[in-house]
């Protein structure tokens, strides 16, 4: 008998435990938001101290409603997608170059650790003073802030690469590019995807601290002019939406992660036939 390889999907996820799945985000919020009420009933705090869900929640439609929320929701996105793409071009390219030499990591490393010591915000003022108060220094802080996690995850993939199969890709006569494509790309993704992960998250936080250094607009411009009011109940509704974007991008990384790393779930099934 021959014996054919099949490919058979080693963790098959059942209908109970995919619904399951989804019953847990709400549920986590329905907990969340009921231990919020109470803490605000029985510590009896006045609104501006800690404001109740529903202060914040009807905050949150007059905003939507005005257009306010949604205007300085989008410049901070555009912000944030905008730094992460800089950040995740420049570190994926830096970093394999880096993966590639030795030599080069040798030259280069003092300066990446060096600016990753001093805290962002710090450096963020000095950004807005060379590049001026415009997008591309909002841009720049985003970018600096996911960088290194994305730099160190793509040195760490690339050189995970067994040398066995660098071996193997040579016998073959493969070229850089295509040793590149077929090995260490695929190879490499994983770290990747999961330092992808990581700068989605710190981008926000990028934007946010930018916003704050140079306030003009977006939701860290509205969290500033709210706290000098004293308005609670608005700061709660953009910290919020900035949780919101958080967790919509890391879901986003999330799902190319499963949909591009497919054949891990995949195990050869032999002796069949």
């Amino acid at each position: 008998m021959v014996n054919l390889p099949l490919m058979i999907e080693t963790r098959p996820d059942s209908k109970i435990t995919t619904s399951l799945r989804w019953l847990v985000t709400p549920a986590a919020i329905a907990v969340f938001v009921a231990v919020w009420k109470a803490i605000a009933l029985l510590g009896d705090y006045p609104a501006f101290i800690l404001p109740p869900p529903e202060m914040v929640a009807a905050r949150f439609w007059r905003v939507l409603g005005d257009g306010s929320l949604l205007h300085h929701t989008r410049h901070t996105l555009n912000e944030i997608l905008l730094g992460l793409a800089a950040g995740l071009s420049v570190a994926s390219l830096l970093g394999y170059l880096l993966a590639q030499s030795h030599l080069l990591e040798r030259l280069l490393a003092p300066y990446i650790v060096a600016s990753q010591a001093i805290p962002i915000i710090a450096i963020a003022p000095l950004i807005f003073i060379w590049f001026g108060p415009g997008l591309l220094s909002t841009i720049l802080v985003t970018a600096l802030i996911v960088f290194f996690p994305i730099l160190v995850n793509t040195i760490v993939g690339v050189r995970s690469v067994p040398r066995e199969l660098h071996d193997l890709m040579r016998s073959y006569r493969a070229t850089r590019w295509q040793t590149f494509l077929k090995l260490e790309l695929p190879a490499a993704l994983p770290v990747l995807l999961g330092g992808l992960k990581i700068g989605a998250t710190l981008a926000v936080i990028g934007a946010t601290v930018a916003e704050f250094v140079r306030p003009s607009q977006g939701l860290g411009y509205l969290i500033l002019t709210a706290k000098n009011r004293f308005d609670t109940d608005l700061v709660f509704v953009a910290l919020f939406v900035l949780v919101a974007i958080a967790l919509s991008l890391y879901g986003l990384v999330s799902w190319a992660e499963r949909r591009l790393l497919a054949w891990q779930r995949l195990a050869p099934l032999t002796d069949v036939g």
